[in-house]
């Protein structure tokens, strides 16, 4: 007959691998949001409660000292001054715990900055028109978002580690703005790989996809590359927290999808195990129909 553990030493074992279990599985997800009409409202987003993190899109043109232009797609048109209602949503989102974010960049746009001056100018602008700052001219109303959001994909290569000394610099105790990087899962990121070696980005969600060639993404039934860039990215990255970024349906880009069974069973049971890990980051709620529903309690 089997020994029966004492009750005070099984309590302890239980309580020990469910504290594990918590451990490896306390993951995230993060959505962007504003680049399709037809994906719902920020509020109705954040409503879901599927997400922690909601990535408003984009500040598409900046830099060289010009005018900066928000687009928000179909959801409103921030240089006529209807998107100021967003803010009553932006603090509905917060009111539930989720941050969030407004995105520089994406992969269509005109934007580069020109020198340490441009960086700091931008970043004044950021400041005074999304964060902490005074603008008369803020696009999305006085809501006071939670940071910024590095998708550099397009332009110069430099002054991105400027501007994001420059937005960390107004962080205080009190009012933390949080940075967050989206590079190209070859590495090192031709954009933004000094601006991540700052340091100072708190999460950063790596694009898995779109780059078929660099074998850094999933392909056909292939999880090796994947996972081996995951590697290369951990171990070399200081951040707060690394995200696995994917396309939330197959339509969302135009490779790297990994299908759900396969992502929760072959791939998240391996990056889980990082001390780095935070969670998944999907492209984009107008496509995540389902996606982000069916992987949510194994992230």
């Amino acid at each position: 007959m089997a020994k029966t553990l004492p009750f005070s030493r099984a309590l302890l074992l239980s309580l020990s691998i469910l504290l594990v279990a918590r451990a490896i599985s306390a993951g995230d997800i993060a959505i962007y949001w504003g680049q399709n009409g037809g994906e719902g409202t920020l509020a109705s987003t954040c409503d879901t409660g599927r997400y922690a993190y909601v990535i408003v899109s984009f500040v598409t043109t900046f830099g060289n000292f010009r005018a900066p232009v928000v687009n928000l797609a179909g959801h409103c048109d921030p240089a006529a001054g209807t998107c100021t209602g967003l803010s009553d949503e932006i603090r509905s989102c917060q009111g539930k715990d989720i941050k969030v974010l407004m995105s520089i960049g994406g992969g269509a746009g005109d934007y580069s900055l020109v020198s340490e001056a441009d960086a700091n100018n931008f970043a004044d602008y950021l400041w005074n028109n999304f964060l902490g700052g005074q603008s008369s001219s803020r696009p999305l109303g006085d809501a006071v978002l939670d940071g910024i959001d590095f998708d550099i994909e397009l332009g110069t290569t430099t002054f991105y580690d400027t501007l994001a000394r420059a937005l960390s610099s107004r962080s205080t105790q009190a009012a933390k703005v949080y940075l967050t990087a989206a590079p190209q899962c070859p590495h090192p990121d031709s954009h933004l790989d000094a601006a991540l070696n700052t340091g100072l980005f708190d999460n950063v969600w790596i694009q898995f996809y779109n780059n078929p060639l660099a074998q850094c993404q999933y392909s056909s039934g292939n999880t090796n590359d994947i996972l081996s860039s995951w590697n290369t990215w951990t171990s070399s990255t200081t951040a707060g927290k690394i995200f696995l970024g994917l396309p939330a349906a197959p339509e969302a880009a135009g490779s790297g999808y990994i299908p759900p069974d396969v992502l929760t069973g072959q791939i998240l049971p391996q990056i889980k195990t990082s001390a780095k890990y935070g969670g998944v980051m999907l492209y984009s709620k107008f496509y995540d129909t389902t996606y982000s529903t069916t992987i949510k309690d194994q992230v």
